[in-house]
């Protein structure tokens, strides 16, 4: 009965969803045919390379930066060090949105993690209220890869119960020399490598906040909104933070940037520009690197 309610178009649209569904396996294999075959052109070449002459020397990693700022695979950080910092995505807004919609929620999640993984200064990931067509996205189409990710945490229990935990999670941090933006902090006339900073804070980041982020803080939980919506629920994250008594905050993007277009952040990207602070110390810099070019940001003279 209801499919007789669909238009022609509709139909269409729905068919064709399945039917890329169903080739998924196929289109994986096609990949990685296609990868082994580059990889027997590239090994072919190389004796060729020897033979007319000398090599160009490798490229080292300073030498190459995409586009957009971000750094190439050959570049990542191998020593990493974990913060004692904390970023909760809060993914409990499922009965809001869409089944597109939560395909792009399961794209953003996946984009904090490998973010965080490859960064120089790691935090402590969460992923709140795990559960419904979000889980089954990842356990069935996404093939359940993300139960081989590192340091990273799924939680069934809401936000305020992934902070309680948070603060476990960051005790094993403590006694160790705070690094990247850290590495000078001092809080009430103590040292970076401090025991007990007595400053920590759990914050809800909304842009909808009257109050602006100006740095993050060691041992602290920053809470993500994980919806994706196109607007339809403006003020959802700020209104779920208050009722539940916690601080809010947003992003000083409007102090330091200037856009040419109106720019929403996604998940993904406040998570990012998080994890770039802790590199670079810088919110400009930080923004830079995230934000994409093609939305015209330029940072502010002052």
């Amino acid at each position: 009965m209801e499919e007789t309610l669909l238009s022609k178009n509709q139909r269409k649209k729905i068919k064709r969803h399945q039917e890329w569904e169903a080739n998924r396996s196929n289109r994986k294999l096609r990949r990685k045919e296609k990868q082994r075959e580059k990889k027997q052109r590239v090994r072919a070449a190389q004796p060729l390379s020897v033979s007319n002459g000398p090599s160009m020397p490798a490229t080292t990693p300073s030498d190459t930066v995409g586009h957009d700022g971000r750094q190439p695979k050959e570049r990542r950080y191998r020593d990493s060090i974990q913060l004692p910092v904390t970023i909760i995505l809060d993914c409990g807004f499922d009965d809001l949105m869409m089944d597109k919609e939560i395909t792009s929620l399961a794209s953003q999640v996946t984009r904090c993690y490998s973010d965080n993984h490859k960064a120089p200064f790691n935090v402590h990931l969460g992923i709140s209220s795990f559960g419904g067509r979000l889980k089954e996205r990842f356990d069935t189409v996404l093939s359940g890869n993300h139960s081989s990710w590192k340091d990273v945490r799924f939680i069934e229990d809401d936000f305020i119960e992934a902070a309680k935990q948070a603060k476990e999670w960051m005790k094993r941090s403590k006694g160790k020399v705070l690094a990247g933006a850290f590495t000078s902090k001092e809080i009430v006339g103590q040292s970076s490598t401090t025991d007990d900073f007595g400053a920590e804070e759990v914050v809800y980041l909304t842009s909808e906040s009257p109050d602006t982020l100006t740095e993050l803080k060691p041992y602290s939980t920053y809470i993500v909104g994980g919806l994706v919506d196109r607007n339809r629920h403006k003020g959802i994250c700020y209104k779920r933070a208050m009722d539940r008594g916690l601080k809010t905050a947003k992003l000083p993007i409007g102090d330091y940037m200037q856009m040419a277009s109106r720019f929403v952040l996604a998940t993904n990207h406040v998570s990012e520009i998080m994890v770039r602070w802790l590199e670079l110390g810088d919110w400009g810099e930080a923004f830079l690197k995230v934000v994409p070019k093609r939305k015209g940001g330029v940072l502010k003279s002052n």
